[in-house]
């Protein structure tokens, strides 16, 4: 078994935390993601009986509700940070949700700033206009370490609701999984400080095709 392989089995492709850090960017607005030809993966974190739900039906259903905004999150060092590694209350259940890249790639189209930048929507009217009626919410907030401490890199978040969430919660999956496990075993690594020893989703900075949209989001260029 590889040196770094996770007891604890996961369908995601993993590498070693120093690995992956050492080649990531250090600084900017960057999309951090597992992706293929046709999907990406997101994170999200609930309570067991909407997360278990999730992963046995591969779709949202039963306790979740759909009336309200769902955050999603590419990153999983990002998420980990958010649910203090999956022990914050309603937040134990941890999943990787596989979704269609073209639709990754809509919400990111369709995504309106938490915050008012003039230089993309000129008046701070024209911006709450946007935001009154976005189905995609966008934050960039900063990265962490495993550890918790505030890197220079930004990582994204983005807010659903709607019918974008509608659509997220069944058409737009390939598959869910509940990865509390993995996110388990990893959290006693970086709690017993064995840095060399974390393993992590395998995520390289996600290439949007849209130059207009890259830009509108304020992705920063890479390499």
């Amino acid at each position: 078994m590889p040196r770094y392989a996770p007891a604890v089995m996961t369908s995601l492709r993993t590498e070693a935390y120093r690995s992956q850090t050492a080649r990531w960017p250090q600084a900017g607005r960057h999309i951090l993601a597992q992706y293929d030809a046709t999907t990406v993966v997101v994170y999200q974190a609930y309570a067991p009986e909407i997360g278990r739900f999730a992963a046995e039906h591969g779709r949202f259903g039963g306790p979740f509700s759909y009336e309200r905004m769902s955050w999603i999150k590419p990153n999983f060092l990002w998420m980990m940070y958010r649910s203090d590694w999956g022990t914050k209350r309603d937040q134990e259940i941890t999943l990787a949700v596989r979704l269609r890249r073209d639709a990754f790639d809509l919400i990111l189209a369709e995504a309106v700033h938490s915050a008012h930048l003039p230089e993309v929507y000129g008046s701070e009217a024209a911006w709450k206009a946007r935001l009154a009626h976005a189905q995609v919410r966008l934050q960039w907030d900063p990265d962490h370490a495993p550890g918790g401490a505030k890197l220079e890199r930004r990582a994204i978040q983005l807010g659903l609701r709607g019918d974008f969430l509608r659509r997220y919660g069944h058409p737009w999956i390939i598959a869910i999984e509940d990865i509390s496990g993995f996110v388990e075993e990893q959290r006693a690594h970086r709690l017993a400080g064995r840095l060399d020893e974390l393993t992590t989703p395998a995520e390289e900075v996600y290439p949007l095709a849209d130059a207009a949209v890259a830009a509108r989001l304020g992705v920063a260029s890479w390499p």
